[in-house]
């Protein structure tokens, strides 16, 4: 398979709330399409790098310039199977949320060109997902509480709290007090905390949390290792996770007992396939993260979390979670879970009109 070119599109879609992190308060998404038109197939790319490198050291704009400047030239002319990019792509050093999302956008091509699906292709076991949802930090308990009763509701399998110094116990012992020990409940810092706040973190182990996210910087391993010796709570790394060999490496090192999978953290989905399989040689339970993605990135995303060693419920929400209008038919809860796309490629596609609405500009690349 050979690339023609590739379309940089750039959306901007409102969220239906602020989402606000220890990173900062989202109102609305900033996203970067790619369309790889290829000599036989066309396939779809998202970057979920954000618009400043605060998740990480990427962002949009860097994303759009390497891809334009390195990523796609060096796949110029060649005759392209997906397990082809990374290693082509190799000699430059990180910028692997560009590299996700060009490699998600061949394989989309490359698959849709063979009627074969993105679940089948990485080994997805399950048609369907179970569901958790992140409740980002708010003013006030009695928001947080009528929220988390809100989704609950609505069948999401799994509350996770984001949470920071100043907002950590008090709203978790509310939660757990008002719902009970029977609900599946997880706490994600973003990387908030120090090796200082080691007692308070330990104060959250009264409340049989199934996990504690990334409770300090990304390259504290050294201290997280402590952390977890300290705590009965299990520690799941996220921002830390840069490879299917660092996960193997956190986890023989005792830094983590959980592992969230993203793929555009680890550089694509074929990384984050190799990622899963490190877990499951290690008996290390994992899911699939999630960065707000749309349709397009939360389909590829299903892929994933349908994979055997995903035993815990995804990030992967239905398309009415962040959105008031998604760019593909939307996905949707049913009974807790969301149906893993099972058609060509992604299995979805956007709506032209949706699309459109939501595009800020478009890129013609050509490789050549």
């Amino acid at each position: 398979m050979r690339l023609e070119g590739v379309e940089l599109r750039r959306l901007g879609l409102p969220l239906r709330s602020p989402f606000r992190t220890s990173f900062g308060v989202e109102l609305w998404r900033d996203i970067l399409l790619l369309r790889v038109v290829a000599s036989d197939a066309q396939g779809w790319g998202e970057c979920v790098a954000l618009p400043s490198p605060s998740f990480s050291s990427e962002y949009i704009d860097g994303a759009a310039d390497v891809i334009r400047r390195f990523l796609l030239p060096a796949l110029a002319g060649r005759d392209l199977d997906p397990d082809d990019v990374a290693p082509t792509l190799a000699r430059f050093r990180g910028h692997r949320m560009a590299k996700a999302a060009l490699e998600m956008a061949i394989l989309d091509a490359w698959l849709r060109s063979r009627r074969r699906s993105y679940a089948g292709y990485l080994g997805a076991t399950r048609t369907s997902v179970a569901a958790g949802v992140s409740i980002g930090i708010m003013d006030e308990i009695p928001e947080l509480l009528d929220t988390v009763m809100e989704y609950l509701e609505q069948g999401y399998q799994r509350i996770k709290l984001k949470i920071e110094p100043g907002w950590d116990i008090a709203p978790v012992r509310a939660v757990r007090e008002r719902f009970g020990d029977a609900l599946e409940l997880q706490v994600d810092a973003n990387g908030a905390y120090t090796s200082a706040d080691v007692d308070r973190l330990a104060g959250l182990d009264e409340f049989g949390l199934e996990l504690l996210e990334q409770p300090l910087a990304a390259d504290c391993c050294r201290d997280h290792i402590m952390l977890a010796r300290r705590l009965r709570t299990p520690i799941c790394l996220d921002e830390s996770i840069l490879s299917a060999r660092g996960a193997a490496d956190a986890i023989e090192l005792g830094a983590c007992s959980v592992v969230n999978i993203k793929a555009g953290r680890v550089g694509g989905y074929l990384e984050a396939r190799s990622t899963h399989d490190v877990c499951v040689t290690h008996g290390v339970p994992a899911f699939c993260g999630g960065m707000l993605e749309t349709g397009l990135g939360q389909a590829a995303n299903l892929a994933v979390a349908a994979l055997p060693g995903c035993t815990l419920p995804a990030d992967i929400v239905a398309s009415d979670r962040y959105y008031e209008r998604d760019i593909i038919e939307p996905l949707r809860l049913e009974a807790g879970y969301i149906t893993v796309p099972d058609g060509p490629g992604l299995g979805v596609d956007p709506l032209p009109d949706a699309l459109e609405a939501a595009t800020t500009s478009k890129e013609w690349l050509s490789p050549i």
